[in-house]
C-alpha cells in the first residue's frame, strides 16, 4: 500500500495532491505507528550508535582541521603566528585527542528530569556564597621586586601580556582605596610602600609604554592629537586599556593628598586621547575633573581645567554643552560663601569658565539667555512678593557672583554679534538688584553691583548710568556725624554684602565707605576718560563733590575727595581743549571713533594717574587677601597695671578727662560765637570723639577706665575718679582758669 501510494503521489497533479495527498500521508503515519515495540528499540539502539560515531568523527575532524589551519597560519601570517607564540603557547601546542573531553566539560549533558534548585544553589548563583565545585584562584601578592621587574620590562619592550599584568595589579591597588574587596583579582596589594611604588610606576611609565605598544607617533601639528583608536592594535588591547582608565578615575575620586591628586591629574591629562575613544570612561573622568576644578586646591584646579579644556577642544560637539552646564552648576554651588581666602578661587572659576564659553559663542548665548532669565525671574518675584524669603533669594553671594560672571563673559567676548543682545537685559537685572532694597545696610551689595556695571560698560562701549548710584550714597551719609563707637579693625567691603547696625555706628564704616566710593568713582571715570562727552558726563559729579567739600568738616574725608575732584576737572579741561580743535561734527561717527582712539593712545591726565594708583591698589588688595596686613588683624594683648601704678594711672585719667572737656568746651564756644574755623587738626577731632563717647551718658573717660579696672580685679575706686564727672561738668561752664587749677586732682595724694 505504501509503494502504491508513493507511485500515485508521483503521478498526481497539484489539484489532485491538495485533494488526496494528506490522506496518503496520514495513512503512512498510521502504518508506521503499527510497528512493534521491539523493532522500535532496535532502531533506537542503531540510531544511537551511529550518532555517536558521527559526533566522534566530526569532533576529531574539527580538531585536526584546526591544527592544520594553525600550521598554515605560520606561512600566511608569520607576524600573528609570532604573536601567538609569545602570548599564548597553549593555543598552538594542543592535543587533538583532548578536544572531545574539553567540549564535553564545556557543554555538560542535560539531566533526564528537571529538579528544583535548593536555597544554597540560589545563593551561590547570586554570589552570596562561594561556589562549591569551582577551585578558587590563588591571589598573588604584589611586591616591590615585581614592580621593579615590570618597570624594567616596560623600558625594554612593552607587550600586551605585560600590560595586562600591570593593569590587573593596578586594579587591585585601586580597589584597596575604597576599603572593599571588589571584583576577584589575581593580584593583591597589602603594603602601603608597594601601593605607592605601583602607583608611581603607572603614573610615570604607563603612558609612554602605551604609545610604544600601539605604535602611535605624534602629529606634526602639535595642536592636533592622534587618537589611539587609529592604531591597528587598538582592538586587541582595548579591554585592558579600558580597565586601566577606569582605575585612574577611581583612584582620583578617593585621594585626599594634594600632591598625589596633582600627579594623577597630570597623568589623566596625558591620557585624554585614550579617554576620548571610550565615552563611558570619559564621562566618569569629566565628573571628577569638574569636582577638582570647583573644590580642589589651587594647583588641582588649574590641572583639572587644562584637562577639561583639552577635552572640549577636541570633542566640542559631544562634550561642550554638558561640560558648560556642569561647570556652571558647580560654580554656583561653591560660591555660596565668600571669604578673603575663597575670593581668589571664585575669581579663578569666573575666568576659566569665561574661557570655556569663548569656545563657541552660539552655545554660550543659549546658556547665557537661560541663566540671565533665571536671575531676572528671581528678581521679579522679589519685587512683586516683597517678602523676606524672596529678598534673600536675590541678596546673597550666589546671585551676586552670577551677575559678575555674566558681566565678565560679555566683557571678555566683546565684540560679538551673537552675545550683544544679552547686554541690555543683564544691565536691567543689575540695576533692579540695586533698587530692590536701597538702604544703607546694603551699601556693600550696591558697590558689588556698581563694579559689575563698570566692567560691562567700559569693555562693551555701552553707556550705563552708574554715577547716580554712587552720588546717592554721598548725599545720604552724614560724614560730619561723629561715630557712636570705635572699631578694632577696618571693614573689608570685598567680602560682605550687608552691614549690621553696629557696623553703621563705627568709625571704620565711614572710613571704608569713603575709600570704596573713591575707588568706584575713579574706576568709572577711567573707563570714560577718553570719551568726547567726558566733560558733560562728569559735570553732575563735580557739582556734588564741591557741595560735599563745603559741608564736610573732617579733614581725612575731604582730602581724597578734593584729590579726586582735581583729577576729574583736569581731565575735563584736557578733553575740552582737544575737542575745540576737532574739525568734524557730532554726526560723523567714524571720525568720532578715530578721535577717541587717538586720545586713548596719547593718554589723558586721568588715565596716567589711574595706572599709578592701580599698581598701589593691587598690592594693598593682595596684602589684605593673603592676610599679611598683620597690624590690622592682630589683636594686641592688653597691658594690666599693678597696684603700685594706680596713682599715676588716676592722674593720667584725670588729665585726659580735663583735656577732653576743655576741647569740647572750646568747640562749643566756637559754634556759639559763629567762628568759621572748626577743629584745626585731626588729633583734636579724635580726642573730641573720645570725649563725646565718655560723656554721652553723663560719665567721663575716667569712669570708663574704672569699669575696665573693675573687670580686671576688685580694686577700690579712688576719690578723684568719683569726682571727675562732677568737676568736668562744672568746668564745662566755668572759666579756663578754673580748668587749669583743677586739671590735676590733689585728692589722689
Amino acid at each position: 500500500m505504501a509503494s502504491k501510494g508513493k507511485r500515485k503521489l508521483a503521478d498526481l497533479s497539484v489539484d489532485e495532491f491538495l485533494l488526496s495527498g494528506f490522506d496518503s500521508a496520514c495513512e503512512g503515519e498510521a502504518s508506521s505507528d503499527e510497528e512493534t515495540p521491539s523493532q522500535n528499540g532496535l532502531k533506537k539502539k542503531k540510531a544511537g550508535s551511529l550518532a555517536a560515531l558521527d559526533t566522534g568523527s566530526s569532533k576529531k575532524g574539527k580538531a585536526s582541521q584546526h591544527k592544520d589551519q594553525l600550521s598554515r597560519l605560520k606561512s600566511k601570517d608569520p607576524e600573528f603566528y609570532k604573536f601567538l607564540e609569545q602570548n599564548d603557547q597553549t593555543l598552538l601546542n594542543f592535543d587533538d585527542t583532548d578536544s572531545s573531553d574539553e567540549e564535553e566539560r564545556k557543554y555538560p549533558a542535560l539531566p533526564g528530569e528537571l529538579q528544583e534548585s535548593s536555597a544554597d544553589e540560589e545563593e551561590e548563583e547570586k554570589g552570596d556564597l562561594p561556589p562549591k565545585n569551582k577551585k578558587s584562584k590563588e591571589t598573588v601578592k604584589v611586591t616591590e621586586k615585581m614592580v621593579e621587574g615590570w618597570k624594567t620590562a616596560f623600558m625594554a619592550e612593552p607587550t600586551p601580556r605585560l600590560f595586562r599584568e600591570v593593569t590587573q595589579a593596578f586594579k587591585a591597588a585601586v580597589s584597596t582605596t575604597k576599603g572593599e574587596g571588589g571584583d576577584p583579582n589575581q593580584y593583591k596589594v597589602a603594603d602601603s610602600s608597594v601601593f605607592n611604588a605601583l602607583v608611581l610606576f603607572c603614573i610615570k611609565d604607563v603612558y609612554v609604554a602605551l604609545q610604544r605598544m600601539l605604535n602611535l607617533k605624534p602629529d606634526k601639528d602639535q595642536k592636533k592629537i592622534v587618537l589611539p583608536s587609529t592604531s591597528t592594535k587598538w582592538q586587541k588591547n582595548q579591554m585592558d586599556i579600558k580597565m586601566y582608565l577606569s582605575g585612574v578615575v577611581q583612584l582620583l575620586s578617593s585621594l585626599t593628598e594634594t600632591t598625589v591628586i596633582s600627579a594623577v591629574l597630570r597623568h589623566a591629562n596625558q591620557l585624554v586621547p585614550y579617554y576620548l575613544c571610550l565615552p563611558k570612561q570619559c564621562r566618569h573622568l569629566l565628573k571628577q575633573l569638574i569636582k577638582q576644578w570647583s573644590t580642589g586646591e589651587e594647583t588641582s584646579r588649574v590641572l583639572a581645567f587644562l584637562a577639561l579644556n583639552k577635552i572640549c577642544r577636541h570633542k566640542q560637539e559631544t562634550y561642550l554643552h554638558l561640560i558648560l552646564k556642569q561647570m556652571y552648576i558647580s560654580y554656583v554651588q561653591n560660591c555660596k560663601f565668600t571669604s578673603p581666602n575663597m575670593l581668589p578661587m571664585i575669581n579663578f572659576m569666573q575666568r576659566s569658565l569665561t574661557e570655556m564659553y569663548s569656545l563657541d559663542t552660539q552655545v554660550s548665548y543659549q546658556h547665557g539667555f537661560i541663566y540671565i532669565r533665571q536671575l531676572a525671574i528671581h528678581l521679579r518675584n522679589a519685587m512683586t512678593m516683597k517678602k523676606k524669603e524672596t529678598y534673600q533669594s536675590v541678596y546673597n553671594w550666589q546671585y551676586i557672583h552670577c551677575l559678575h560672571l555674566w558681566c565678565r563673559v560679555l566683557s571678555t567676548l566683546h565684540p560679538s554679534d551673537v552675545l550683544q543682545p544679552l547686554i541690555y537685559p543683564l544691565c536691567q537685572v543689575i540695576v533692579g538688584t540695586i533698587k530692590l532694597v536701597p538702604t544703607s545696610r546694603y551699601y556693600p551689595l550696591r558697590m558689588h553691583c556698581v563694579k559689575a556695571l563698570t566692567l560691562l560698560s567700559g569693555s562693551t562701549n555701552t553707556f550705563v548710568p552708574v554715577l547716580p548710584f554712587l552720588l546717592e550714597i554721598v548725599q545720604q551719609v552724614d560724614f560730619n556725624k561723629k561715630p557712636g563707637r570705635m572699631s578694632k579693625k577696618p571693614i573689608n567691603f570685598a567680602v560682605i554684602l550687608k552691614l549690621s547696625q553696629v557696623n553703621l555706628q563705627e568709625k571704620a564704616y565711614k572710613d571704608g565707605l569713603l575709600d570704596q566710593l573713591y575707588d568706584l568713582f575713579l574706576e568709572y571715570f577711567h573707563s570714560q576718560a577718553c570719551s568726547i562727552g567726558f566733560p558733560e558726563l562728569a559735570l553732575p559729579t563735580v557739582i556734588q563733590l564741591k557741595t560735599f567739600l563745603k559741608e564736610c568738616k573732617v579733614a581725612n574725608y575731604c582730602k581724597p575727595v578734593r584729590q579726586l575732584l582735581d583729577k576729574v576737572q583736569e581731565n575735563s579741561n584736557h578733553i575740552t581743549v582737544r575737542r575745540q580743535r576737532a574739525a568734524f561734527g557730532v554726526a560723523n561717527t567714524a571720525a568720532l571713533v578715530a578721535w577717541e582712539k587717538k586720545t586713548k593712545e596719547e593718554g589723558t591726565p586721568l588715565t596716567r594717574y589711574y595706572s599709578q594708583w592701580k599698581k598701589l591698589r593691587v598690592k594693598e588688595i593682595r596684602l589684605e587677601i593673603s592676610g599679611k596686613s598683620q597690624m590690622e588683624d592682630m589683636e594686641l594683648p592688653e597691658t594690666k597695671l599693678t597696684k603700685t601704678d594706680d596713682k599715676n594711672k588716676s592722674d593720667e585719667e584725670a588729665d585726659e578727662g580735663g583735656s577732653g572737656a576743655k576741647l569740647k568746651g572750646k568747640k562749643a564756644g566756637q559754634h556759639s560765637e559763629g567762628d568759621a574755623d572748626d577743629v584745626s587738626s585731626d588729633e583734636e577731632l579724635d580726642l573730641s570723639d573720645m570725649s563725646d563717647e565718655g560723656l554721652g551718658d553723663g560719665s567721663s573717660d575716667g569712669e570708663e577706665d574704672d569699669d575696665d579696672d573693675d573687670d580686671d580685679g576688685p580694686e577700690p575706686s579712688t576719690a578723684p575718679k568719683q569726682l571727675a564727672s562732677v568737676v568736668l561738668k562744672e568746668l564745662a561752664e566755668g572759666d579756663e582758669d578754673m580748668v587749669e587749677d583743677l586739671e590735676l586732682s590733689d585728692d589722689d595724694n
